[in-house]
């Protein structure tokens, strides 16, 4: 038994059995790259699922960890933390956003903003109105709130009933969201670029006419911006590409650095809803988790960061386009910055495992959707290393019968 199966052995016996894992354990990771327990090194194109936008250490972030673990771990939020006060004043200067509440997850984020919409509305003198609308594809989260807001029947299955107070309609279709708004309705809860869902990216005009019939309608609009914010898609958030601002904004993932931390953004408007007694998290904006994100939100902002993250991810999808043109079995390319896809005409399960056995971890999502979240600070250089490879697979992969 080598060094990997004998942690696999641990986690098989001790370990919730809720993730289907891969045959290696990573134990240490630098930039770009991760190394498993027998000393195996893998350039990591899914960066903890969108997490590590600086990759793995980045030196600011383990500094930042390092000075506030030796002062100050955690502390209630009944009292005032310097970090948090100091993340939230830095955020809110980062986006549309007047208030910030912390939380510890996305789907943390998530459920604060479904409770923030529906209690905005009860001030505003309409009980009646506690429905939010989402879309097909849509991922919000595994707690039972985030899991009934998404719209992906193979998430729902066995945790019926779900909560109510939700109706979906299609992705990228102003129509289907217009017809099926209601009395009851109070908010609309979006992905400016569905992620789990396939990497799916919407018309130019769909955020700027939905943000219409929600100001029309008097509805809030929310983005779940968890994995596309802070960098990912060559923006600091996604929806500046779309040029439309949100009423509320969830966000996570990437935030912390790698040390776990949501955030829910909202304007002053909606934000006065949140009084003492209506939301709370424990763990919520604690000083390690904030002195990590403000370390992070430095790199991420500073001088030409995204600027060469985007051009960095515009060369990514130009050899994922290059390689489409090579091989029939890819159906479409798809993305933007560095939140790309490819998808196929068969299922990608064995082109990850490949590409693993050649040192390269990459993602597979909805069977035949195959993902890339790199670091941000990823170069072309590692880009160009992945692509013999990842033909090479995708050439087996299309030899092999159905």
């Amino acid at each position: 038994m080598n060094k990997n199966e004998k942690i696999a052995l641990l986690t098989k016996k001790h370990v919730a059995q809720t993730y289907g894992r891969y045959p290696i354990a990573l134990v240490r990771g630098k930039g770009t790259k991760v190394w498993d327990k027998a000393g195996k090194q893998y350039l990591d194109f899914v960066s903890g699922l969108a997490v590590d936008n600086l990759g793995h250490c980045h030196p600011a972030v383990v500094s930042a960890i390092q000075n506030q673990a030796e002062n100050l771990l955690h502390v209630s939020n009944l009292y005032h933390i310097e970090p948090q006060s100091q993340l939230a004043e830095r955020l809110t200067s980062l986006c549309f956003a007047d208030k910030i509440f912390f939380c510890n997850s996305g789907t943390e984020a998530i459920e604060s903003a479904i409770k923030l919409a529906r209690k905005f509305s009860f001030d505003q003198g309409h009980p009646e109105r506690n429905e939010i609308i989402t879309m097909h594809n849509s991922f919000h989260g595994r707690t039972l709130g985030a899991l009934s807001a998404t719209a992906q029947k193979k998430f729902h299955h066995g945790f019926q009933p779900l909560l109510p107070g939700f109706k979906y309609v299609p992705f990228n279709n102003i129509q289907a969201v217009k017809k099926a708004i209601n009395k009851k309705t109070c908010a609309v809860l979006v992905e400016p670029i569905q992620g789990e869902g396939g990497v799916n990216v919407p018309d130019p005009s769909y955020f700027k006419n939905l943000k219409s019939l929600c100001k029309k309608n008097d509805l809030l609009l929310i983005f779940d911006e968890v994995q596309t914010g802070f960098g990912r898609t060559g923006k600091l958030f996604a929806h500046e590409i779309f040029k439309t601002k949100p009423d509320i904004m969830t966000l996570a993932k990437a935030l912390g650095g790698g040390v776990a931390i949501g955030a829910l953004a909202a304007t002053n408007r909606v934000m006065k809803s949140f009084v003492p007694g209506t939301h709370a998290a424990t763990f919520g904006g604690n000083p390690l988790a904030c002195a990590a994100a403000l370390a992070t939100l430095k790199v991420i902002t500073g001088k030409d960061f995204l600027k060469k993250a985007s051009e960095t991810g515009v060369f990514f999808q130009k050899c994922l386009q290059k390689l489409a043109k090579q091989h029939p079995i890819i159906k479409e390319v798809r993305g933007k910055g560095m939140i790309l896809a490819l998808e196929l005409k068969k299922p990608g399960g064995d082109v990850v495992l490949d590409c693993m056995e050649n040192g390269f971890l990459i993602n597979c999502i909805q069977q035949n959707i195959l993902r890339f979240l790199p670091p941000l600070n990823i170069s072309k250089k590692d880009i160009n290393s992945l692509m013999p490879v990842l033909s090479n697979s995708l050439l087996q992969l299309s030899k092999k019968k159905s």
